[in-house]
């Protein structure tokens, strides 16, 4: 059986409430507190990117995994924000954890699925006996063009997954995806902010994808909502995990543990896996975990996770993910988050 060995968070300690961002483009800030749910998000210092976060998550992931870094056979990152067009950010985050030079690694780019591409990638080189121990990562420090929408929810953060076929944390039950030519989202060569396609986004993108992969992997393995303790959706906004849920047939309850999207933003490749640290956090063994990933363009990935008893002896051997959202936060001004996400540039 294969499985998570370890798992690890990182977010960044600064905050931006949505006010603050309202107050300088004239709009409605109530309208995202009540309309999508969102209070605040997270954001990251100037010399933090997807590399720096992920080798802190990942090294979190490592302390409740207890294996030497050298026996890791392969580390993959999932991003839309990798720092380098051309050079990969995995060959960085693999050294500066110990892996040896014969790790294989690659940078992966699915919107914001990318980070369970990896994991998904990652577990099954385990299964296949190719590897010893994989690592999936989920990164982003998301992009939102000034003014736009997307800057009240676009955030940073990440999420560390290493797999492996002893001391299992959580079984890992089944996988599905579902995937389709879908226009919700993109960025193009050379573009600083991405676009969206607004009436793109929920029905025929995000509802559509997300409903058929969890109908789709719950059909498979003969299960119903009832059948599992907790459900992890992708977090575009606040709104839209709850929503799905209902369509599916799942409670508030099963939602609300993985749910970090009010206080934290959307971390892109780093949502949804974020959201199962998370959960993993408080999981007791036993629980089963579905989680659904979403990436625009457009795709889903599901699993379907059984918690081991192991969780209670590696738990407390890393920082808890609410424990990164709640705690040492540094809120900011507008002018400093401007600052900090390179929003205001020199001529040339």
């Amino acid at each position: 059986m294969e499985g998570i060995i370890g798992y690890g968070a990182y977010i960044p300690r600064n905050r931006i409430k949505v006010e603050e961002i309202a107050k300088v483009w004239g709009t409605d800030a109530p309208s995202y507190k009540k309309g999508l749910m969102l209070e605040e998000k997270s954001v990251p210092s100037p010399d933090q990117d997807t590399i720096t976060m992920s080798v802190e998550a990942s090294r979190n992931a490592i302390k409740r995994a207890k294996i030497d870094p050298a026996d890791i056979g392969a580390v993959y990152i999932g991003s839309e924000s990798h720092p380098y067009a051309v050079k990969p950010s995995g060959t960085v985050v693999a050294e500066a954890l110990g892996a040896t030079p014969e790790v294989h690694t690659a940078d992966f780019e699915f919107a914001c699925k990318a980070g369970t591409e990896g994991m998904f990638v990652a577990m099954n080189l385990v299964k296949a006996g190719v590897i010893k121990f994989g690592l999936g990562v989920g990164a982003d420090t998301s992009q939102g063009a000034p003014g736009d929408a997307l800057e009240y929810s676009a955030a940073a953060g990440a999420a560390a997954f290493i797999f492996g076929n002893d001391k299992i944390v959580a079984n890992i039950v089944d996988t599905y995806a579902y995937m389709t030519d879908t226009p919700d989202f993109w960025r193009r060569e050379y573009q600083y902010y991405p676009q969206h396609g607004g009436r793109f986004t929920g029905e025929p993108a995000y509802f559509k994808h997300v409903t058929s992969a969890a109908r789709g992997i719950m059909q498979n393995n003969d299960m119903k909502p009832e059948d599992f303790d907790y459900v992890i959706f992708h977090q575009p906004n606040g709104k839209f995990p709850f929503r799905v849920g209902k369509m599916l047939g799942f409670k508030k309850e099963q939602i609300e543990p993985g749910w970090l999207v009010n206080k934290l933003g959307n971390t892109y490749s780093g949502s949804s896996p974020l959201g199962l640290a998370a959960t993993l956090d408080i999981a007791k063994p036993g629980d089963m975990v579905l989680i659904v990933s979403y990436g625009s363009g457009a795709g889903s990935d599901a699993f379907i996770f059984e918690v081991t008893d192991r969780i209670e002896e590696v738990r407390n051997l890393a920082p808890l993910t609410r424990d990164l959202l709640d705690k040492n936060k540094n809120y900011l001004e507008y002018g400093e988050y401007a600052k900090f996400r390179h929003k205001i540039r020199k001529a040339d």
